[in-house]
Parts: structure tokens; C-alpha cells; sequence
């Protein structure tokens, strides 16, 4: 009667095992990275003003593109719910989901000698209020979007986010010295926005009242401006 080693077993077994962790680890299901990744920036067009005017050279000579590229460190936002105990219930309370919340969303950026990132959000930043007048701007003239994006070892996406409805808060100070002689300059960034969603599965999910709503009423004036034209004229 052949006798058993469970020595070799276990060893063979721990084997394939080690084995198999390799396998996936290489694969295109290995382990993400942080390193790898990719900002796109989506800047407003914003109401017809010289801002405006500056931030759409700056989106058609490639400008805000670069700016994107040029982004050193950013993070996938959270999400919180927020929860409330529901006592109206006998035994051990349990805590209800009320609502959920977003936080802000921080990122560096390098800047090149011109600066020219630095002015990509100062001008945006700037479609939010009039510098001559001091007045404030409409909300979707300074609102824009920002996709971040997970990309694998073949710089294939494979998860991103959208960041909705966001623009500049805070632009932070940068500290000029003698002493940085081998430091590239960067600049922080804080953006506010109003939420965020995956693009793989919710992308196309229902938009937010406010979102619809806008969309209600342009199509709901759209019908009415062709049930006005006559058959004539719409057959041109």
C-alpha cells in the first residue's frame, strides 16, 4: 500500500496556488495601479464674454487637453449616505439610509514655464463672476465636467468617473523659493460639483430633477415652435 506524503501534497498544492495569484496578477484583470490613469477636463463654454472667448482658444489649441495630462495626483471621490437610527422598532435599533453626500475633490496639477495651467483655471474660474462689475455668473455658464479614468497595464480603460456639474472652488496659493532648484511647479485645486457617477453602469441612469426638468421644458417648447410652423414651410 502506497503511502501518503502530506508534505508534497501541501507543498504541490501551495504551488499551483502561488501559481494561479501569478497568473492573475498578469492578466488583464491584475491589479490596478494608481499611477496609471487619465483627466479629462471639460471645461463650460460659458456666456458670450472675453472669458469665455479665452477659455474656448484654450479648449481648441489643445491647452485644456494638456492640462488634463499634466494632472500629478487626483483620487476617485466618495460618497457618503447618511443615516438616521430608526428607534420605532423593538429590539436593537438600526440605522435608515436619508440621503447621501459628496465631498470635494482635490488634484495637482505641473505647470509648464508659461504658467499656461495656472490660466486654464484662473479664466475658468472667472466665467463664475465679472471681474469688472463684480457680479456673479448663471450656474450652468461655470459649471463643467471632469471624467477620471483607471487604465490597466495596456492603458486600456477600465473604470472611470464622471464628475458632474463641477468648477474651480479654490485655486491654492504657490509658494516660489530658491531652494526648490530641482522641483517642479504644481498648483492644488479644489473642485466643487454637484455629484458624481460611474461610467461603465450609470451613465445612462435617469439625471437629476433639475437635469430632466430643463429637458421637459426644451422639448416641451421645441413641440410647440413645429406645431406652429406651417405643413408649407416644414416640408422645406
Amino acid at each position: 500500500m502506497a503511502s501518503f506524503n502530506l508534505g508534497r501534497f501541501l507543498e504541490g498544492g501551495a504551488y499551483a496556488i502561488l501559481n494561479e495569484a501569478i497568473a492573475e496578477l498578469h492578466s488583464d484583470d491584475g491589479m490596478a495601479r494608481p499611477n496609471r490613469y487619465e483627466v479629462l477636463l471639460t471645461p463650460p463654454k460659458g456666456a458670450e464674454t472675453i472669458m469665455s472667448q479665452i477659455m474656448r482658444e484654450f479648449t481648441n489649441d489643445g491647452t485644456v487637453r494638456k492640462t488634463g495630462l499634466r494632472c500629478s495626483s487626483i483620487s476617485f471621490p466618495g460618497r457618503t449616505i447618511d443615516t438616521a437610527p430608526d428607534n420605532n422598532i423593538f429590539g436593537p435599533p438600526r440605522n435608515i439610509a436619508q440621503g447621501y453626500t459628496y465631498g470635494d475633490l482635490q488634484a495637482s496639477f505641473q505647470c509648464s514655464s508659461d504658467m499656461k495651467e495656472k490660466k486654464v483655471f484662473e479664466t475658468w474660474q472667472r466665467l463664475a463672476y465679472n471681474p469688472q462689475s463684480w457680479t456673479m455668473g448663471y450656474y450652468d455658464d461655470y459649471t463643467g465636467s471632469i471624467d477620471i479614468v483607471q487604465l490597466d497595464e495596456k492603458d486600456k480603460k477600465r473604470y472611470g468617473v464622471r464628475i458632474v456639474e463641477c468648477f474651480p472652488r479654490d485655486i491654492a496659493a504657490q509658494q516660489l523659493s530658491y531652494d526648490t532648484n530641482n522641483t517642479i511647479g504644481t498648483i492644488d485645486i479644489t473642485f466643487a460639483y454637484r455629484y458624481w457617477k460611474a461610467l461603465d453602469d450609470e451613465a445612462d441612469l435617469p439625471k437629476p430633477f433639475g437635469e430632466r426638468a430643463r429637458e421637459t421644458i426644451g422639448n416641451v417648447i421645441e413641440r410647440k415652435i413645429t406645431a406652429a410652423i406651417p405643413k408649407v414651410l416644414s416640408r422645406l
